[in-house]
Order: C-alpha cells, then structure tokens, then sequence
C-alpha cells in the first residue's frame, strides 16, 4: 500500500462515478479535502473485517474481490469490486466496523473518503443521497441472490452461477479469470477447491468451457445458462 503525493494524486478522480457529477463546486471541494488517494498493491488487503471504518473507498482504478471470512479459515466471496464501485458504503448507516474484507486482485487505485464528508453530503444533496443509496440497495439485492443460490443450489448449478457472473459483460476488459485462483473461484461457488477442479474438468469435457492454465474461456453460455436454471 502507498499513499500518492499531492503531485501524483489525481485531483478528478471523484467525478468518474456520475453520483459525484451531481455536487456542487463547494461539496466537490469537500471531498476533495476530505479525501486520500492509496495505491494498494496486489494481494494487499483494502479492508479489513472487523476493522474500524471512519472512511468509504471509491476504486478509481483496479479490480478487487469482496469476501467474508469465517473461524474456520475458509472464505466466501461475495463479489468483485472493478473501477467506478464503492467500497464500505455499510458504514454510512451506523456500521462502525466493517462486515467484510476486501483484497486488491490487481494493483488498485483507491480514493479514501472520510464518512463524515460522505454522511455530510448525502444531508444536504438529495440526488447524491439517492445515487448512493440506490447503489447500496443494489449491492444488498445482489448479496440474497448470491445467499439463495449457495443455500438452494445444487454444485453444477452453484459453479455455473459463478462462471456466469465472473464473465458477465461488466468484467470483459478485466480478464478476470486469470487473477483468480481454482480456490478463489470455489470459495465464489461455496464448494472445495477439489470439487471445483472436478466440475471444471466435467463442463469442458462436457464442451461448455475450454480450460488455458489458469484462463477460462466460456464456449456455451447458454448451456452454463440452462444448468444454473435447473440447479
């Protein structure tokens, strides 16, 4: 992790997510002195849960995954966090502490914003308010969904689910796969690692995949499509 200078630290990167477009000059150069822009290194932690949260992250640039961690050492991933996303908007609504971790996939730019500037803005601009709400909502609909499929599913039904959303249009300039380990992509799915090399094996016997070292290439989505349908 490295804090950016003043003269490497871009003075714009807020404006890149349109719910910053919405401010005023005056609540822009709120954030901009509220704010601190961190480089986190690949396999660098950008949250830490159960740590306090005193600031929301904006992820200017890079991918990271979003995960929760349990006692027996064995993690769930939640989600991806790619350009343009919020990190730790939770602790907006009285969360002192964050609920889970998030790891840098890639070298990620990050901008730390101080929660009281964010509490502060969505207060006095409404439109902002709605923007960030909305995304938090979206975020929470996405966390049952994923919830629903891991309790309900089946494990074809679970790992097509994964293989689906991991090459879902959203992350087609992030080569996602190659950033991913067979366990991360298993702890997406809530199954063993070797379980997961297994179904692997199965889909691309089965023509649905093609496997390149650590590359997945998606040959039959609509076949993923129709096993994640049945469960």
């Amino acid at each position: 992790m490295r804090t950016l200078t003043e003269s490497e630290s871009c003075i714009t990167c807020h404006t890149e997510a349109p719910c910053f477009q919405k401010l005023t000059e005056n609540e822009m150069e709120l954030v901009l002195n509220s704010k601190t822009q961190v480089l986190f290194h690949k396999g660098e932690n950008i949250t830490k849960q159960g740590a306090f949260s005193s600031y929301i992250l904006f992820i200017f640039d890079g991918l990271a995954k979003q995960y929760v961690e349990s006692s027996s050492n064995h993690n769930f991933n939640l989600r991806l966090v790619r350009s343009g996303e919020f990190v730790g908007l939770s602790a907006i609504y009285n969360n002192s502490t964050f609920n889970y971790s998030v790891v840098a996939l890639k070298d990620t730019l990050a901008c730390l914003i101080e929660k009281n500037a964010i509490v502060q803005l969505m207060k006095n601009n409404g439109e902002f308010a709605y923007s960030i709400s909305k995304r938090y909502f979206e975020n929470d609909s996405l966390l049952y969904k994923i919830m629903g499929n891991v309790i309900y599913k089946q494990m074809n039904g679970r790992l097509a689910d994964t293989l689906l959303y991991l090459s879902n249009k959203e992350f087609i300039d992030d080569d996602v796969f190659v950033h991913l380990s067979r366990k991360e992509i298993a702890e997406f799915s809530g199954m063993s690692t070797e379980s997961t090399v297994k179904l692997l094996k199965a889909f691309e016997k089965d023509e649905l995949i093609k496997l390149e070292e650590k590359d997945i290439i998606i040959l039959k989505r609509n076949g993923l499509e129709e096993i994640s349908r049945v469960g």
